[in-house]
């Protein structure tokens, strides 16, 4: 039987009231989720869990304090408002927390637009292992392979009402279907693993198990017997499965909070250029069948599209209410939060400019070079950009993939890296962030 979400927020904020609150928000999120894991074509792990939560932040003065609970009770709801209020009592103030204002609050929110929520039949448990298996199988099928380390599908479920003594309430439904495959080849200290997966909103977007299975086969097979690079500067390219982490370090730096604290490296640049004069990055929350999508933030504002980087010039920060009213500005509708957590600036469907070149082309303009499958570790300094991870790909010579290569580590400045982004054509849209393949001159690079 469905939860009434809106009525358990309602009761939450009544009882915060009757605790002595000056304002409260509560947030409840009612899920379920269902994984299979296959090992060896037979079922070795199947997990459901259902779950409602509920999260309330309580306003007292210029002070606050957020609790949760996974307890529907009407005592339990009381409970959690009277601790809530004795916490917030103990509390640092804070000058800048507050709601927002009722004239900011989304309105006639269009929730069917955004197509967040597939209404088609749940998977049952053995539609998922099935898909599992075929991922397996196709996997096993690649000569050379020697075992898949994991084969899973799953599926999942969930609606979000937030409501607040400002008046505002609202929610909606996410879904979402999955299949993934690690496949191992090699034996020994020559062992090599990859990976393929894919998560869809709708399941008729999901690419089949089989195209997955021989996917991460064949990324696998690829990595055996790598090399160690000479080290030196070279060019590298970022394959479009990592080249999203790049700008991922430029959202972190331009987020609100860092901004606020004065600890980014991006503290002074707004207005001034962050990537070539060529590219532009933008955010769009209402994109359709966007796993970032959602009609309003988690403080009841409107979101909306903007562009965060306009034709190389960075145009504002990533902002909730809080961080805006620290800096003297308006929130960019952008605050996110968790059950048992205060909302803080998140970005939602980030998109890179793109370009007419291939990832081949990139490769032949690039001459001699690294290009990047994966990466581990990292070592950004917040404050200075210095840039440095591990990382393991192809070698390039003469524009074509030598051998592989493993065990190098990638260092330098990520304000000047960024500056020199050479974006190919081959971003996946269905992403949460579309970011094309990215090549970046004259890295340092440390091999042999």
């Amino acid at each position: 039987m469905a939860h009434d979400l809106a009525s358990l927020t309602q009761a939450l904020l009544a009882a915060a009231k009757r605790a002595g609150a000056d304002a409260a928000d509560a947030l409840a999120i009612d899920g379920r989720s269902v994984s299979i894991d296959v090992r060896g074509g037979t079922l070795e792990q199947a997990e459901r869990s259902e779950a409602v939560e509920l999260g309330l932040r309580v306003l007292l003065g210029q002070r606050s304090a957020t609790i949760s609970a996974s307890d529907i009770r009407p005592e339990t709801m009381e409970a959690m408002a009277t601790r809530a209020i004795a916490m917030a009592r103990e509390a640092p103030e804070d000058p800048y927390i507050g709601l927002a204002d009722p004239d900011a609050l989304a309105r006639d929110i269009q929730v069917d637009a955004l197509e967040l929520y597939d209404p088609a039949p749940e998977p049952s448990p053995a539609d998922l292992e099935e898909d599992a298996k075929r991922a397996e199988a196709a996997a096993m099928a690649v000569k050379g392979i020697t075992r898949i380390d994991a084969a899973s599908a799953g599926y999942g479920a969930s609606r979000i009402h937030l409501a607040a003594t400002n008046g505002f309430s609202g929610g909606y439904s996410r879904s979402s279907r999955s299949t993934s495959l690690v496949a191992i080849a090699g034996e020994g200290t020559g062992m090599e693993r990859d990976y393929d997966g894919d998560s869809r909103i709708f399941q008729t977007d999901l690419r089949s198990p089989e195209d997955i299975g021989t996917s991460a086969a064949e990324r696998t097979l690829a990595r055996l017997n790598p090399r160690r690079p000479k080290t030196g500067a070279y060019p590298v390219l970022f394959d479009e499965r990592v080249s999203s982490s790049l700008i991922g370090h430029l959202l972190s730096a331009i987020n609100g909070a860092a901004i606020a604290r004065g600890g980014s490296w991006a503290r002074d640049l707004l207005g001034k250029q962050v990537l070539p004069r060529a590219l532009s990055l933008t955010e769009d929350p209402r994109r359709r069948r966007a796993t970032g999508s959602r009609p309003f933030d988690a403080e009841g504002l409107p979101t909306r599209q903007r562009a965060i980087v306009e034709d190389g010039i960075l145009t504002g920060w990533t902002l909730d209410l809080a961080t805006a009213r620290k800096l003297g500005l308006q929130s960019t509708a952008n605050a996110a939060r968790a059950i048992a957590s205060g909302p803080n600036p998140s970005n939602w469907n980030i998109a890179l400019s793109q370009s007419d070149r291939s990832q081949a082309d990139l490769m032949a303009e690039m001459g001699t070079g690294l290009l990047v499958t994966s990466m581990i570790g990292a070592t950004i300094n917040p404050n200075t950009g210095d840039y440095s991870r591990g990382a393991a790909g192809m070698w390039i010579e003469n524009g074509v993939p030598k051998y592989p290569v493993s065990g190098v580590t990638i260092a330098g400045s990520l304000p000047e890296m960024l500056k020199t982004l050479l974006p190919a054509n081959d971003a996946r849209p269905w992403l949460s962030r579309v970011v094309p393949s990215l090549l970046v001159e004259g890295l340092t690079l440390a091999g042999e």
